[in-house]
């Protein structure tokens, strides 16, 4: 009875191993996330780009235009809720400036992101991280405004090549 309690023990623990095994070897292979019947797939990206995001997040809120400079590409672009286009590196810091001057103390915290990579037409894979944020500010009659922007950026190595933002106003309960 001994002897088959440790054989029934020696076939369980060795199950648990195999699966173990198995499903760390799934997590190194990419995960389809996304198909919309292109060829061009969206995988679960490499998570190693939130630092950055959080960094820059962080540089907006510290004001530290040398920072952003640093962690943008020279050819960095931006989309903005309301239709305006940056183009460049100096552009988006003359744009920031101009912007913490006339605004009333924004402030950005990261609520969650999503790390994904895909095929652009040509077959080369990007690099993009998708992020909720809060924004919160002052409006004109000094009542604290926020604002839920989810960003979709783009990274070419450790550098942000593009930023789409999309926003809305905080539901009112």
């Amino acid at each position: 009875m001994k002897t088959l309690s440790i054989a029934a023990l020696s076939i369980i623990l060795s199950a648990g191993v195999m699966a173990g095994h198995h499903e760390s070897e799934e997590m190194k292979k990419s995960v389809v996330i996304g198909d919309d019947g292109t060829p061009n797939e969206l995988l679960a990206g490499n998570t190693d780009k939130q630092q950055i995001w959080v960094d820059y997040i962080q540089a907006h809120n510290d004001r530290d235009l040398e920072k952003i400079a640093e962690i943008n590409a020279d050819d960095w672009e931006g989309y903005v809720p309301d239709g305006s286009v940056v183009k460049g590196n100096a552009a988006h810091i003359e744009w920031l400036k101009e912007w913490f001057a006339s605004s009333d103390n924004p402030k950005w915290e990261v609520q969650w992101m999503i790390a994904n990579d895909g095929a652009d037409a040509e077959g080369a894979t990007e690099t993009w991280l998708t992020t909720g944020n809060d924004i919160t500010f002052n409006d004109a009659d000094g009542n604290e405004v926020t604002e839920h922007h989810v960003h979709d950026v783009q990274f070419v190595g450790n550098e942000i090549r593009l930023i789409n933002v999309y926003s809305r106003l905080s539901s009112k309960e």
